[in-house]
């Protein structure tokens, strides 16, 4: 029979096309088949909470950039800077230490001192009337003949014990206050190189002495202008100075008496930088000065006073001769510059080796 002819129970075969997928066959069990899905471009379901599924990033396997090697070299500091911007130049100023020293309460004391001195002078001669000597000629005899006498006079008695202690205070209490504080380490981890901290406060130490040391003849002859008058110097062994010569002489009397000061200043330096108590600097350099005028008065040492550093110091005297005698104050001056040079670098080299724990 041919598939075009009838069948006997009148049913007719389905018609398949060219193109028509033959149905799959039912599984034993009875189980449809799984249809085949078509390929589908719509776009991927999202996750139930709405967050879009993360899409595969192609595989980049492109090398990095490769940077220029970069040759040049560094550019230098400026001369005194570090490459962190670090300058010992400018650690510890001298405005900033001069600063904190002036604020001290020794400094304002000590000054007070030195300005209110005179005026006491002042006062005491107004008040026991004129001086009267012990037959020996002194300036004391001529203490009230004016402003310029007066000046010598507190110049004279003053510089065997209160200038001493002045610039023995200022100079001790420099280092060793700060050791008292515990505070030198602090300001040596700053950083502040050793060296120079002990060079900052040396030269604020010894300003403060020479303004001392200046103070006291500047408001003495105020005072003794106020008081006594302006007149030629009389001199104790008879005789005038003139005003003009006696200014230029004042000067040269101040300026010995400087230089006689400053071994006080090493001495009390030195001390400031082996000790941690600045009573004990001050004291132990104020001590040291007393024993040698005790020393000096032996005269059975002869010659060997010549070496005291104390036994020059009143050769400013010399100045008020009607002929300066020179002799007297250079040798003073030698011998002070060189202890004070010797006590100075015995200074630096104990602070620079020492171990600093306060």
């Amino acid at each position: 029979m041919s598939p075009l002819e009838a069948r006997p129970n009148g049913t007719s075969p389905p018609e398949t096309s060219a193109n028509s997928t033959p149905p799959p066959e039912a599984l034993p069990n009875g189980t449809p088949p799984v249809k085949a899905q078509p390929n589908s471009t719509s776009p991927p379901e999202t996750s139930p909470n709405g967050t879009p599924p993360l899409e595969a990033q192609p595989n980049d396997t492109s090398p990095p950039e490769v940077q220029p090697n970069d040759t040049s070299p560094p550019e230098a500091p400026p001369e005194g800077m570090s490459p962190v911007g670090y300058s010992v130049r400018r650690t510890l100023p001298l405005r900033v230490e001069a600063v904190r020293q002036f604020r001290r309460r020794r400094t304002l004391i000590a000054f007070g001192i030195l300005l209110v001195l005179p005026w006491v002078l002042v006062g005491a001669f107004k008040i026991g009337g004129s001086p009267s000597g012990n037959g020996v000629p002194s300036l004391v005899d001529v203490a009230t003949s004016g402003a310029l006498n007066f000046t010598l006079f507190a110049l004279f008695v003053s510089t065997g014990f209160l200038l001493v202690v002045a610039v023995a205070l200022f100079c001790g209490d420099t280092v060793a206050s700060e050791a008292g504080w515990s505070s030198l380490r602090y300001l040596l981890a700053a950083p502040v190189p050793r060296a120079r901290l002990l060079r900052q406060k040396l030269i604020v130490a010894l300003g403060y002495s020479v303004a001392a040391v200046i103070t006291l003849p500047a408001m003495s002859l105020v005072a003794g202008t106020v008081g006594f008058g302006w007149s030629d110097v009389e001199l104790p062994t008879g005789g005038t100075v003139p005003t003009s010569t006696a200014l230029a002489r004042m000067a040269i009397v101040v300026g010995y008496s400087l230089a006689a000061q400053l071994v006080v200043a090493a001495l009390a330096f030195l001390l400031s930088v082996v000790t941690d108590s600045p009573l004990g600097a001050v004291g132990g350099a104020v001590g040291l000065v007393i024993v040698s005028n005790i020393l000096d008065a032996v005269t059975a040492l002869g010659s060997w006073r010549d070496f005291l550093p104390t036994h020059w110091m009143y050769s400013w005297m010399d100045a008020l001769q009607p002929q300066i005698q020179w002799t007297g104050m250079a040798k003073g001056a030698a011998i002070s510059f060189t202890y004070a040079a010797v006590l100075l670098a015995l200074a630096f080299r104990r602070f620079h080796a020492r171990d600093i724990v306060s």
